[in-house]
């Protein structure tokens, strides 16, 4: 039942810290590759770098919200909405 995660390469959870610039200072962000993948195919979507889009999203949830208490699990929910709305959108276009 769990092959297809068990078999997860270890490479797509191995943790990578990056630095990024939010609002001018630099800040270091760790996450697994895999997330960092999906930040990547999110940024590109929107036409945008991974910094650019980053930095976008750090300042409209600030503006919303006010401070950001673990920006990374942010990061985490955000790769997870994005591939839900992807699972949902290919749904829907199967049952047209």
């Amino acid at each position: 039942m769990c092959d297809i995660y068990a078999s997860t390469s270890p490479e797509l959870y191995e943790s990578c810290t990056r630095s990024i610039r939010l609002d001018g200072a630099v800040t270091s962000i760790r996450l697994e590759q895999r997330f960092w993948a999906i930040l990547e195919e999110i940024a590109a979507g929107e036409g945008s770098t991974l910094a650019g889009f980053i930095n976008t999203l750090y300042r409209e949830v600030r503006e919303r919200r006010g401070e950001i208490g673990n920006f990374a699990s942010l990061l985490r929910v955000v790769c997870t909405v994005y591939l839900s709305n992807g699972a949902t959108a290919e749904l829907s276009a199967a049952d047209r």
